[in-house]
């Protein structure tokens, strides 16, 4: 979910699955089109913002969005939960990898179109994007060392 507007958290309720008790946090936020909530799932003692469930609910406002929410039965949040558990994110290196890359396109990209546009110098930007090219290429021969390697 990428937001265009303010994030709303909006705790919604605690439930008990295998002795454990997990709290439920629905964050909303206008994409462009419609507000989409997804729902986090936190355990005692976790200091970050707990694990995010795939899925969406949609609605037209947060309102709606937060009274579709509190519509599911603690069944269907408990089946959310582990969905969202068992897809969590388990291979940390290849997915912060992946990010860096990912910011190396986007900066090359920037430096061409700023060299199109004729706010950079050609040979400068021509350097620039060499740089970042070898710094890419050095990111990819890593990417064999760290897939399937979970932490």
């Amino acid at each position: 979910m990428v937001p265009f507007g303010p994030v709303t958290h909006t705790p919604i309720t605690t439930i008990h699955l295998d002795g454990r008790e997990v709290r439920v946090t629905l964050h909303s936020a206008h994409d462009g089109i419609e507000v989409i909530g997804r729902l986090f799932f936190v355990e005692p003692g976790w200091t970050n913002s707990g694990i995010p469930d795939r899925g969406v609910i949609p609605g037209r406002t947060v309102a709606e969005v937060e009274q579709r929410t509190l519509a599911l039965r603690p069944e269907e949040l408990a089946q959310r939960y582990r969905r969202a558990n068992a897809e969590k994110r388990r291979f940390h290196g290849l997915r912060n990898l992946t990010l860096d890359l990912l910011a190396k396109v986007r900066y090359m990209n920037q430096v061409a179109v700023s060299v199109r546009s004729g706010l950079l110098d050609p040979d400068a930007a021509g350097q620039e994007i060499d740089l970042t090219e070898q710094q890419m290429e050095a990111l990819v021969r890593q990417v064999r060392h760290l897939a399937g390697v979970e932490g």
